[in-house]
């Protein structure tokens, strides 16, 4: 393997099932942190999303490529189609899903550490079977886990962020770690 073809893979986060596949177009490192850009390929989201969150510090974009997007913004499902795009606000609640494949192009702006975040979410899912959505109180308490330590990134909603610190607690007293 050529260190090209390295460097390609090592931008590929291979999900298997659901999400899919992601490829990071454009890194943190590429833009200086100004972004994360990544262009997904899902086949279908569980029919609630992903859980209810805020990115405090950054907007996320989605622009759909093909197919159909469903955005959960403040209440609300707003469908966004191919050759549309949607920006949700530093702080506003979302999720998303999709009831047929899509490819989108995401864009989190500025990058802080989403990468970081992604790419430790990408290891519990493949290196340590983290199942999603999660099924099981390992699963629920690992990406709690996660969810906490990058609360700069990505902090929740639903359900509440203060549960999602318990958990974290609970974990770390049991002996569960995240990747690093």
């Amino acid at each position: 393997m050529t260190a090209v073809d390295r460097g390609k893979q090592d931008r590929v986060l291979d999900w298997g099932g659901f999400p899919g596949r992601w490829e990071i177009t454009r890194s943190t490192a590429d833009t200086d942190g100004e972004l994360l850009e990544m262009r997904f390929e899902i086949e279908t989201v569980p029919e609630e999303g992903p859980f209810v969150h805020t990115h405090p510090h950054a907007e996320e974009r989605y622009e759909v490529v093909s197919g159909v997007l469903e955005v959960y913004v403040d209440g609300d499902w707003i469908e966004v189609t191919a050759g549309e795009q949607h920006t949700v606000p530093p702080g506003t609640a979302h999720t998303f899903r999709n009831a047929t494949p899509v490819e989108i192009v995401n864009v989190h702006e500025p990058a802080l550490q989403h990468e970081a975040f992604f790419r430790r979410f990408h290891q519990l899912v493949t290196e340590r079977g983290v199942s999603l959505p999660p099924e099981g109180f390992n699963d629920i308490l690992l990406l709690a886990m996660l969810t906490t330590e990058h609360e700069e990134d990505i902090y929740a909603v639903s359900p509440p962020h203060w549960v999602f610190k318990t958990l974290t607690v609970l974990g770390r007293v049991l002996g569960y770690r995240v990747p690093d």
